[in-house]
Formats: C-alpha cells, structure tokens, sequence
C-alpha cells in the first residue's frame, strides 16, 4: 500500500423517493488497502458501492478515481469492477466462457484472451472446472468465477457485495482469503459485510455507515473469543 488515494468521495448526497440514504458522505481510499464497509441494512453501504462503481449518479458531490473527476463516467470505462451478492452467471455458458464474456463485449483480440481467461481461473483455483457450467459447480465455485470475471480486466480497485452473503461459514473465510491474497498483489480491495467477525478478521480497515455517514473508520479492534470462533 502506498499514501496515494485511489479514491475519494466528496460530499456525496443521493435520495430515493424524497429519503436521504448518502448525507455529504466523505471518504477516501488509499490504493492497496483492504476496507471493510460495515453497516446495518439501509446505513448506504452497498449505495455508497454502486455511486463508485458508477451504477448509480450522486444528486451532488464529486468521485475522484486516481486523482480525476468520474461522475460522468461509464462503469465499463471505470477502473473498477464489482462482484455482487447475485452472481449473475450465463447458466448456459461454461465457466471459461462465462469469464471470456466480459473481455469480448469490450471487444479486446481474441489471442489475449485465450492467455488471460485461464490465468485468471488459476488464480482463483479453477483452473480444472474451466469447462463446467454453472449448475455443474458448487456456490463457492460459482463465487469464484464472479470474482475471475471482476479480475481478467486487472482492475484497481474490487468491490465486493456481501460476498459472503449465499456462502457457509467455512467457504465465507475462504472466499476472504481469496480476496485478501488478490489484495496482497496491489490491488484495492472494497468489502461489505455485515459479519463483524469476519470485518475484524480481515480488514485492515473497517469503516462503519450510519444514515448515510461515516459514524467510524479505524483499524479493527481486537476479536474476543466468541468472534474468534465464529470467524472460523
């Protein structure tokens, strides 16, 4: 991790149907660090995620992507790519394919992705289900190649939606795991959990919303013992 922030949100405010859920939210992320959003249902955590990663515009308030202005831009054209709670895979495409999909729609040469798509599948340990559909692997699995598709653009910055939501315990620290080693080769890595354990366990940085603000933003406190097993 270095001093330069990755990101910055600047006085971000966003309603929905007359109800603030962003209030002038201000934050900044440094590139290389693991933070962890922590947060009821409805603080604006998975909101604060979608307005970085472009799904959603701020009603005002500015985001600053390595230092320059995005507000206008795409999320195809962010450096930024999100791995969500639904993984949303082609169920009649192969693993291989299903991840080979979201370097052809931004139409990169055919060569590059036959050297691209399998890396990032070892990456994730799935080099030998390349060929399996979606329904032939487990929900882990299947995690998993969301997160390969996040990673073949060799993005910045990963965010990552509950990614523990639909997962066992065992497989949600592995899944962690996971991102912590991808986070350990430079990239930033975004999580929002709603697991305390985990967050403390992990994170190297949990940042906490309450209505739409940051209520704290520390280093995690040591886990008593409670915490400790149940993050195992």
């Amino acid at each position: 991790m270095n001093d330069k922030n990755i990101l910055e949100l600047k006085d971000i405010s966003v309603s929905f149907d007359g109800e603030t859920i962003l209030d002038k939210l201000n934050l900044s992320i440094k590139d290389g660090e693991f933070v962890t959003f922590l947060g009821a249902s409805g603080c604006g955590k998975t909101t604060t995620l979608r307005v970085i990663a472009g799904f959603i515009s701020p009603d005002s308030g500015d985001v600053f992507f390595d230092g320059k202005r995005i507000n206008d831009l795409p999320p195809y054209k962010r450096q930024v790519n999100t791995i969500f709670q639904r993984y949303a895979l082609f169920p009649h495409l192969n693993v291989y394919e299903n991840v080979a999909f979201a370097m052809r729609v931004t139409n990169i040469a055919e060569d590059k992705i036959k050297k691209r798509v399998p890396y990032v599948l070892g990456l994730v340990g799935l080099a030998d289900k390349a060929d399996r559909l979606p329904d032939e692997i487990s929900g882990g699995e299947q995690q998993r190649v969301a997160l390969a598709r996040a990673l073949v653009h060799s993005p910045q910055l990963i965010i990552a939606d509950e990614p523990t939501g639909n997962i066992d315990p065992k497989l949600s620290v592995e899944m962690m795991e996971l991102l912590k080693a991808i986070n350990s080769v430079g990239i930033t890595v975004v999580v929002v959990t709603h697991e305390v354990a985990l967050a403390k366990r992990f994170g190297k940085r949990i940042i906490t919303l309450d209505h739409g603000v940051v209520a704290s933003d520390a280093a995690p406190a040591p886990m008593e013992d409670d915490e400790e097993v149940a993050a195992q």
